[in-house]
């Protein structure tokens, strides 16, 4: 764990993270300034759906387009939190509608919250007060898989072994 909280490593496929170039990573949001001057370069059918982000070790928000890897995003970097993320403007200020942890290269835990909101924050964005959608991720201690744990069902769909309350995604971590 970082200072600011766990940071989490890439643990998804070794090729995706191969072909990461050191100038490819999302756009750096650090100000409320530099969100308006980003957003607003966005088209319509962008804003239709969320965006990847990633939260950097530095505690600055990487916007990029949704369909984007998050560790391309993170220019193939450590995290203190990655996902999706939704806005609209209302009454003339950008919030933020939806925001969650799915990124299955970094499978950050629910409690990567706090570092998301720290960097929202940073921005002035208004946000939810939690993910509004949470996905659960755990690493099968029998076959070595990663899951993603639907209705507190703590089975792996791989091999059907119990998964760990606890998160286990990164065993370094």
């Amino acid at each position: 764990m970082s200072a600011r909280g766990r940071s989490y490593r890439y643990v998804g496929p070794v090729e995706l993270k191969a072909a990461v170039r050191p100038d490819s990573g999302g756009c750096p949001i650090s100000s409320a300034a530099e969100f308006s001057d980003w957003i607003t370069e966005r088209s319509t059918a962008e804003l239709s759906e969320p965006f990847t982000f990633v939260v950097g070790t530095d505690g600055v928000l990487r916007l990029a387009p949704r369909r984007s890897e998050h560790v391309a995003c993170a220019g193939g970097a450590m995290v203190l939190g990655a996902g999706e993320i939704g806005f609209v403007l209302e009454a003339d200020r950008w919030v933020v509608t939806e925001v969650s942890n799915q990124s299955t290269g970094y499978c950050p835990d629910v409690h990567s919250w706090a570092e998301v909101a720290r960097a929202l924050d940073a921005v002035e964005l208004r946000r939810p007060s939690g993910f509004t959608h949470e996905v659960v991720f755990r690493r099968c201690p029998d076959c070595q898989e990663h899951n993603i744990v639907r209705e507190d069902d703590f089975v792996c769909v791989f091999c059907g072994s119990d998964l760990p309350a606890e998160w286990n995604v990164d065993p370094a971590a």
